[in-house]
Formats: C-alpha cells, sequence, structure tokens
C-alpha cells in the first residue's frame, strides 16, 4: 500500500476504494467533526444501507449508513465516492438528516 493511503476497502461490489491523507485532511478541515468517524466512514464503504448515484456526475456515487450516537442523533454519514478507471477515491463524507 502506497503511503499516502490511510485504507482501501471493498465495497459490495467488489471494487476498490480508497481513502488518501489528502482527501481525509480536507475532510477534517472541511467537516470537523468527521475526525472522530474514521472507522465508521470505512465501515459505510464495506457495507453500506443505500447507495445512489450522485445527481452532478455518473463518476460519483454516495453510501450511506444510520449513526445512533450521541453527537449526532438520527443522522446519516453520506460518504462520496468518486470511480475512475474502476478505482474508487472517497472525496468527502459528513452527516445529513436524510438519504437523497
Amino acid at each position: 500500500m502506497r503511503d499516502d493511503i490511510i485504507f482501501e476497502v471493498e465495497d459490495k461490489t467488489n471494487r476498490k476504494i480508497r481513502l488518501t491523507k489528502t482527501q481525509w485532511e480536507h475532510i477534517t478541515i472541511t467537516h470537523q467533526d468527521m475526525n472522530k468517524y474514521l472507522n465508521e466512514i470505512k465501515e459505510t464503504v464495506e457495507d453500506p444501507i443505500k447507495t445512489l448515484p450522485h445527481e452532478s456526475s455518473e463518476e460519483l456515487k454516495k453510501y450511506f449508513t444510520y449513526l445512533k450516537h450521541r453527537e449526532h442523533p438520527n443522522r446519516y454519514l453520506r460518504v462520496i465516492i468518486k470511480y475512475l478507471n474502476g478505482d474508487g477515491f472517497i472525496i468527502t463524507a459528513h452527516f445529513t438528516r436524510t438519504i437523497k
């Protein structure tokens, strides 16, 4: 595994998805509350409760899971992945109240 990769997993469709240090920095700077949820991001990619295409690009897909944390009650974790040449890259992750 390359030094700039935090983790690489396979999603339910057996595609490799990775999170790089650069994107993790982007996520934690843009959504500061996400710094405690690295494992949940990984689990969402591996076993989402729902996936949806992204409305702005065919290369993007949204993965969702439901979290029952005190800090974020009744919220979904949304992870957005970009696919290039068969590989997926996490570009952002954040909490949302709805799956859409």
